[in-house]
């Protein structure tokens, strides 16, 4: 309903009624109440509200203005890729410094906010040979097949500060609903977990969600880096091949994202890394981007029997076998975010692509209510 502008909602979930404000002319959100219906507590009451609008710089995000879908994806890819890499682990400035300022308990500036948890912990107890805290990769490394060198593997964007055994139980399982409680040796930690997945506490959901949602933007197969994919399930790991990786649960994801929206922690958090690596999370600076790209529909992939895309890379030429009678229509879509090329297909189709510039770029296939996206690497 609306009362002065200002949106209420009722949210049912994972046996939890949440009621929530929402002001969209300021951004602003306030939880008025939270029960569980596990234990029939009030966990929160009236949460007093908070700016969730970040300082982003202007011109930004000028390349992604209306845009949608993979042209979406390309565009903020283009914005965000490139950034200025640390170590893991050094004598200069590395990830566990970072992560001592990003993920600083604000009640308490020694001592940082453990993901999964919410346990505040000195900082300066860094690993502390096993007895201090540790740093998890969100997006597990085994579901990509990077390592902690500079890349993906020291991308502070997914890497948050956790309890050792907390991270041990989570292991490299994909998030998704369900399972049974955590806990830990240190008490009970709001967490459930099953064989193939991990729950987070609730307060931490939409974290989860954005910072898979930007690796999978992030990381598109450039220049040695692997490509990175959400699907609409678990067990994920076991699809990793050389230079191309997965994780899920996208739907489980995209809920989340919409349960626990972006806080004041978060767009610190954003802005703290921005001015190490230069480059910010587009979803925590537009959460609205994450539907743009992804959604959870009866449309079809293209079964790959259906087609054949050949050279790749192409310098020259590409071609499309296709092998279906049903008509088809292509497009080359840049790393912009442009679509700079639109064709029928049918047979065999051979496009001109050395006209096009070098580097990363989309071929779309649209059949009915079959999409098939590919990348293609444009070469000199």
């Amino acid at each position: 309903m609306f009362f002065n502008d200002v949106n209420f909602c009722i949210l049912f979930y994972n046996k939890i009624i949440i009621i929530k404000c929402f002001q969209p002319q300021t951004m602003r959100c306030m939880v008025l109440l939270a029960l569980n219906i596990r234990t029939g507590s009030a966990l929160f009451l009236l949460v007093l509200a908070s700016n969730i609008c970040a300082q982003v710089p202007v011109g930004y995000y000028d390349r992604a203005q209306d845009l949608s879908g993979e042209e979406l994806k390309v565009a903020l890819h283009a914005i965000i890729k490139g950034h200025t890499k640390f170590p893991y682990t050094a004598a200069g400035t590395d990830v566990w410094d970072i992560l001592k300022e990003t993920d600083k308990d604000p009640a308490n500036p020694e001592n940082v906010i453990l993901l999964y948890t919410g346990w505040s912990v000195n900082a300066a107890q860094e690993y502390n040979e096993g007895k201090g805290w540790t740093r998890e990769q969100i997006w597990a490394s085994s579901h990509g097949g990077f390592t902690t060198g500079k890349g993906p593997g020291t991308d502070v964007h997914h890497i948050r500060p956790v309890d050792h055994s907390v991270n041990s139980a989570r292991n490299n399982k994909d998030f998704d609903n369900g399972g049974s409680l955590y806990t830990d040796g240190d008490g009970p930690t709001e967490c459930y977990s099953d064989a193939d997945s991990w729950e987070p506490r609730d307060a931490v959901k939409g974290d989860i969600a954005r910072m898979l949602f930007y690796m999978a933007v992030r990381y598109e197969g450039e220049n040695d880096e692997p490509d990175l994919e959400l699907l609409d399930e678990v067990n994920t790991a076991q699809y990793t091949e050389p230079g191309k990786g997965y994780h899920g649960k996208l739907s489980a994801l995209l809920d989340w994202h919409q349960l626990d929206p972006v806080d004041s922690f978060e767009i610190r958090r954003n802005e703290v890394i921005f001015t190490y690596q230069n480059n910010r999370n587009p979803f925590i600076d537009h959460p609205g981007f994450a539907q743009k790209i992804w959604t959870i529909t009866g449309t079809e992939n293209i079964e790959a029997t259906q087609f054949r895309i050949f050279p790749n890379p192409a310098s020259d030429f590409l071609c499309i076998e296709w092998f279906s009678e049903q008509p088809a229509l292509g497009s080359l879509i840049s790393a912009d975010g442009v679509t700079v090329m639109a064709f029928p297909v049918s047979g065999t189709t051979r496009i001109k692509v050395s006209e096009q510039a070098p580097g990363l770029c989309f071929l779309k296939i649209t059949a009915q209510k079959q999409v098939f996206t590919e990348k293609v690497i444009i070469g000199k």
